[in-house]
């Protein structure tokens, strides 16, 4: 497809940009819907705690409240990250959203133990692709220099869902509220939250990058007209070496011989990350059961040690753009390593919640760089299409680990779990240091290109 002048110039013009009310607005609508997403990722631990004890649930069936989630947003990674690269970015996000709510609301009145697994199933595969979407969109729309920071920003909105579903547990289990059980409080709490940032997510425009990619080149020109309109003075020069965001392409490019090692490396990363990062969200308050707290106890302390997921979010922010992005994943993963084995091994109560809490800070800031890092590799034609499907194998590790997890925690105890989640973490560092390219401070389209074709670069790989 052959790009005119005016499609060149959409990714220069966005580059050039201060930050400006309109994109505050943009990262808060943006951050409020991750809020949701990562509310309902931490709540499948907060539900497995609950509901052992009130449907008395063995090790198996644990594992089921805990993976249903996780199974459906394999499933709507793929599905839903594809569609975004064929219908728009801001379609898939009303529409994952918006079933998600629904669904949501529906699980908070399961009669039984089957109909739960089924719905959370269902929400969950409407959920799926809701980061990579986030991660794709706000890295299309913000400033080159400002754009990992920026994402960041939405993300520690997003993450003071995992201490609200925590704290909430902790609140409204003990007791029925209105007649209803308090667990089911917390699923009909996401769904009215949902339906509220639906609303707002409803005036979004869609991205420009996206529209160059589908020949809109008239229906990005005013959306980025608009943008500019809301710069207070002159606007600074366009960068003439600005590339176009690169015309629509097959998914079967991500395995082409220039992005085949990238693809490889996210492919590897999303599977070892899931153990270190989502393996001790979702499986915390059932490690502090089994160390002897209470459910409340349990609960109470996970909710404490979640505060350092917003905490390490806002963390990120003043250093994601001072270091580079794969840098800062390594040396955030070895931290999460090494507070991991505090946490499985400790006794002490305080010890254990510090080693939580400095835990999820090191999480924070190596999900936010990993967030940021996934969405420059790839081109626009199959950015979503890319990270979704790579994401889409942590949902799947998700679903498979707390069968894993449990049985060993049962058998081998706290400490083995944390000593193996530290050992798959290491191999990460290594993966990421071997085949991962550098992105920090470019425009997209220079980060998406490969580094053979552009002499300028070091090569994918080369050291940070």
């Amino acid at each position: 497809m052959a790009l005119d002048a005016d499609a060149r110039s959409i990714a220069a013009r966005l580059d050039r940009l201060p930050v400006t009310r309109w994109h505050w607005a943009l990262i808060v609508v943006v951050g409020l819907g991750t809020f949701f997403d990562l509310y309902e990722v931490f709540l499948g631990g907060v539900l497995g705690a609950v509901l052992t004890e009130q449907w008395h649930l063995g090790t198996n069936g644990k594992s089921l409240v805990i993976a249903s989630g996780f199974a459906g947003m394999f499933v709507g990674a793929i599905g839903l990250g594809v569609a975004a690269d064929r219908f728009g970015r801001r379609r898939m996000f009303l529409v994952n959203l918006g079933l998600y709510s629904l669904l949501s609301l529906l699980t908070a009145f399961a009669p039984d133990l089957g109909a739960f697994l089924v719905l959370r199933f269902l929400g969950g595969l409407a959920l799926g692709a809701e980061l990579t979407l986030v991660d794709t969109y706000v890295s299309e729309f913000m400033p080159r220099r400002g754009r990992g920071r920026y994402l960041a920003w939405a993300y520690t909105i997003g993450f003071c869902g995992v201490p609200v579903a925590a704290f909430l547990g902790g609140r409204f289990v003990a007791e029925e509220h209105l007649l209803i059980d308090g667990w089911r409080w917390l699923l009909v709490v996401g769904a009215l939250g949902a339906l509220v940032v639906w609303v707002l997510r409803s005036r979004l425009p869609e991205s420009p990058r996206w529209l160059v990619a589908q020949g809109r080149t008239d229906e990005a020109e005013e959306i980025v007209a608009h943008v500019e309109a809301t710069v207070d003075g002159p606007l600074p020069p366009v960068a003439a070496d600005t590339e176009a965001p690169a015309a629509r392409v097959g998914i079967g490019e991500m395995f082409a011989d220039e992005y085949r090692r990238r693809t490889v490396m996210l492919w590897i990363f999303q599977v070892l990350q899931t153990v270190g990062y989502y393996g001790f969200g979702s499986l915390a308050p059932v490690v502090l059961h089994a160390k002897g707290f209470d459910v409340v106890q349990s609960l109470g302390y996970a909710a404490v040690s979640f505060i350092g997921y917003p905490v390490g979010s806002a963390l990120s922010i003043p250093i994601i753009e001072r270091v580079e992005r794969k840098t800062l994943i390594i040396g955030s993963a070895l931290v999460m390593a090494a507070s991991g084995l505090v946490f499985g091994y400790g006794r002490d109560t305080a010890l254990i919640v510090a080693g939580g809490f400095v835990l999820t800070c090191a999480s924070n800031v190596f999900s936010n760089a990993f967030h940021s890092y996934q969405a420059e590799i790839f081109p626009t034609g199959i950015r979503s299409s890319a990270i979704s499907i790579a994401y889409s194998l942590s949902r799947a590790t998700s679903a498979v680990l707390p069968f894993v997890a449990l049985h060993a925690l049962k058998d081998l105890g706290a400490g083995v779990v944390f000593t193996g989640s530290a050992v798959v973490l290491v191999l990460l560092c290594l993966n990421v240091a071997v085949l991962g390219p550098r992105s920090t401070g470019r425009s997209l389209e220079t980060a998406a290109r490969p580094a053979d074709a552009d002499p300028e670069r070091p090569a994918d790989g080369a050291s940070a």
